[in-house]
């Protein structure tokens, strides 16, 4: 059957996808069924998916696993005759093998194309593991007219990252590597440069007049999910902070590009981060829950930090004395991703003291970054009937309010995509990386120590002395308003 290629939107060329980790969880639950939906829906000219790993498979031992996979993750309908074409397209080599046989599927899966192709190497492995990934591609003689798909952590403190940069700056130039973070492929989060640079209303007042202070705030209720010996050796702070909630802070924090393009976004976000204030260890609280240090792999005695909450200062002109407040953690009492903005209250007060003004905090503006995008904006106004009496009101705007959700990508499938067309936007740097490092210097060398908290809580209470005087976002006094899709 002829399939459909959608223009302007994929990259102009076939790709051969050489997934390392192809038989991992990752490539299960997140990359197969990804990549099979943006070759079947025609985002993709042409594309053969090559999986490398320390099973010993053969090409039809990865096609069962690649339809198993489909079948328990991905939340489209799987329609037999796309499969059958992506099936085709699937072919294994055990990491047992060696460079040789790589080279030489890479080359049978080239010929299968007329013209040329591209190479997309994904590095789906633990970080240990990413550099003799490298350097078999590199002995593989797989470097040239490719680009590489770095999974995080992107080096464990300044020191580690800065060796990892320069091994892999030794074999792919800057602008072939890709450095992936999925919070930044959310719809969501992209939404926040076309709030920001789209509307008169909010970028005249994003900024230290206006704004009272920002929280980044990811709680989760998952624990470990059998990843305690990678979880010992980062932490909350090495997992999320650094690779996930300081990337959206850049996007939130940053000035207007020249334009948007990869490299204008990629340097304002690397100017909030020059501008960033090292971490001070007195304004971080690091928990652990109770009976983390009993599960199957944690060190019985481990100091490891399941929750990390912190205040951070961005020192430039449009954020000197505005604190930000970031919170992430495992085994919590909702699992949510929000950035909200408080907006500073007004200089004197009109209303009489028990009109209700001030009760509710400021008025915010608050993003929820989960897959089905929200944006909510509280406010004040008169409760019906005699008298001035005030309730907090919000506006709320929800993906599905506009019926089109179900053509919103998936974050892997739009960085994947991004990453074939050579697109930066949403990846980071050396430069943003090893910065983020430099300023964690000081939390890292002298770490307060965790505290521990039940799990289905908040977190340690210390958290309320770290935000006062004011309150954590979360949870919310008002549930989101629910909204039903349009028919």
């Amino acid at each position: 059957m002829a399939k459909k290629v959608l223009r302007g939107v994929g990259p102009a060329y076939p790709q051969i996808v050489v997934l390392f980790g192809a038989t991992g969880d990752l490539a299960r639950r997140k990359l197969l069924p990804g990549l099979f939906h943006l070759a079947s829906a025609g985002f993709i000219p042409g594309c053969r998916v090559i999986g490398v790993s320390l099973d010993d498979l053969d090409a039809d031992g990865f096609r069962a696993l690649a339809r198993a996979a489909l079948e328990q993750f991905s939340t489209r309908k799987i329609d037999e005759a796309q499969w059958s074409m992506f099936a085709e397209a699937l072919d294994y080599v055990s990491l047992s093998a060696g460079p040789g046989a790589l080279r030489a599927t890479v080359k049978h899966a080239e010929e299968s194309f007329v013209g040329e192709t591209r190479l997309v190497h994904y590095l789906s492995v633990p970080p240990e593991a990413a550099l003799p990934a490298v350097r078999m591609l590199a002995d593989a003689d797989l470097v040239g007219r490719s680009r590489i798909i770095m999974e995080k952590p992107f080096g464990t403190d300044l020191e580690s990252a800065v060796a990892l940069n320069e091994a892999l700056h030794a074999i792919f130039a800057e602008d072939r590597i890709f450095r992936i973070d999925h919070f930044l492929g959310k719809e969501p989060a992209q939404n926040i440069l076309a709030f920001r640079f789209a509307n008169g209303l909010f970028e005249p007042i994003w900024n230290r007049n206006f704004i009272d202070h920002v929280q980044i705030d990811v709680p989760e209720t998952l624990g470990l999910n059998q990843r305690a010996r990678f979880y010992e050796q980062t932490g909350a702070y090495r997992d999320m902070v650094v690779t996930h909630l300081f990337q959206i802070l850049g996007f939130m924090a940053m000035e207007p590009p020249t334009s948007l393009e990869p490299v204008p976004i990629s340097e304002e976000k690397n100017k909030v981060f020059r501008s960033m204030l090292p971490i001070d260890p007195h304004d971080v609280v690091r928990g652990q829950y109770v009976g983390y240090r009993t599960e199957a792999g944690v060190d019985p005695e481990s100091e490891t930090e399941t929750f990390i909450a912190l205040k951070c200062w961005i020192d430039n002109w449009r954020w000197a004395g505005v604190p930000f407040f970031l919170r992430t953690g495992k085994r919590m009492a909702e699992g949510s991703r929000i950035i909200s903005i408080a907006f500073r209250e007004p200089p004197k007060s009109m209303f009489p003291a028990n009109s209700g003004v001030g009760a509710q905090g400021p008025d915010h503006l608050t993003f929820d970054l989960a897959d089905a995008s929200k944006v909510s904006l509280s406010f004040y106004g008169k409760r019906p009937g005699p008298g001035m009496r005030l309730d907090k009101l919000s506006l709320q705007f929800s993906m599905n309010d506009t019926g089109l959700q179900g053509e919103v990508l998936e974050a892997y499938e739009r960085l994947i995509l991004d990453a074939m067309r050579g697109d930066h936007t949403l990846f980071t740097t050396a430069e943003g990386i090893e910065r983020l490092w430099e300023i964690s210097e000081p939390l890292l060398e002298n770490p307060p120590p965790v505290r521990l908290y039940q799990p289905g809580s908040w977190g340690p209470k210390s958290i309320h002395q770290l935000v006062a005087p004011h309150a954590w976002r979360l949870p919310f006094e008002r549930a989101w308003r629910s909204t039903t899709p349009p028919a």
